[in-house]
């Protein structure tokens, strides 16, 4: 018999709608955190500007690290929203898509190559992560229990 493959495009909108919005929340919390302690003002300018992501200063490094931090985040959100390892690369993909094209909208086409290294890294790190969560998932043995 041949599998079912169900498409539910709201589901799909709904998970990438959560999905995006618990990437921000979480990056918002990592920047307040660490890059709140360096600057004097916190603003949406160190979650869409590209020009505040420098490897050259400490508040850059700050920011770096927020962005790896909500890239593993990331992957554990996957792990309990999305459940397929599968899907795991289409996510995360759209995720960082759609963070680009509001960055793009925010300060411009990014022409920083440290903010290409850190989002193309933490999209990799956030899809192979999420696929290894998910995987690992996905193998665990179904416990099955005799009765009588």
């Amino acid at each position: 018999s041949e599998s079912v493959i169900l498409y539910d495009p709201s589901l799909i909108l709904a998970q990438i709608v959560c999905l995006q919005c618990l990437y921000y929340l979480t990056l918002g919390a990592f920047s307040s955190f660490l890059v709140g302690s360096r600057a004097s003002r916190m603003s949406l300018v160190y979650l869409f500007d590209f020009a505040t992501v420098p490897a050259s200063t400490v508040t850059g490094w700050c920011a770096i690290a927020a962005f790896f931090l909500t890239s593993i985040s990331g992957s554990v959100y996957m792990l309990y929203l999305i459940e397929r390892a599968k899907k795991c690369l289409d996510f995360a993909a759209t995720l960082y898509i759609i963070h680009l094209s509001i960055c793009t909208i925010y300060g411009g086409w990014p022409s920083s190559v440290t903010w290409w290294v850190v989002n193309v890294t933490g999209f990799a790190v956030m899809a192979l992560l999420g696929e290894y969560l998910c995987i690992r998932r996905e193998m665990r043995e179904i416990p099955i229990t005799r009765y009588g």
